[in-house]
């Protein structure tokens, strides 16, 4: 992906404004320890925009999702494009870099975990957003008492 300089900062802008950066810890028993981390990178806009055609044009990944309340977001969720986006617009943002200095931890984070500990270092920073975002001020139960 190759972007100007101009347009790598108004991407960040734009996810400093109207995104969001999060990690969810979502239980499923499917995984080792009983949850999957899933990372996401999203972009909010009213269904009547047709701005993300445009932003789609220049990332080139992520999909779009419109929502029943007139939403429609712009999801970056696979590890890959989120890396490579964090790449490219983490030098111009403003608001938003605390959020990606985590996410880019907990990312890296996953790969080393071997163990219930391990693990459990993941979600204390998965639950360290909610005093970054503004959220529902949900904690992930941790696995150890």
């Amino acid at each position: 992906m190759k972007l100007s300089l101009q347009q790598r900062a108004y991407l960040a802008g734009f996810l400093d404004a109207d995104g969001s950066i999060y990690v969810q810890a979502k239980k499923n028993q499917t995984y080792k320890f009983g949850y999957q981390i899933a990372p996401y990178i999203v972009f909010y806009q009213s269904s009547k925009s047709n701005l993300f055609q445009e932003v789609y044009k220049l990332i080139g990944f992520g999909h779009v999702r419109m929502r029943k309340d007139g939403v429609t977001e712009y999801i970056i969720g696979k590890k890959e494009d989120i890396l490579n986006f964090i790449d490219i617009i983490s030098p111009y943002l403003i608001l938003k870099k605390k959020q990606i200095m985590i996410l880019k931890q907990i990312l890296k984070q996953k790969e080393l975990v071997k163990n219930e500990e391990d693990f459990e270092t993941i979600l204390q920073l998965c639950n360290s957003f909610q005093d970054l975002n503004y959220s529902k001020k949900r904690k992930i139960r941790t696995l150890c008492p």
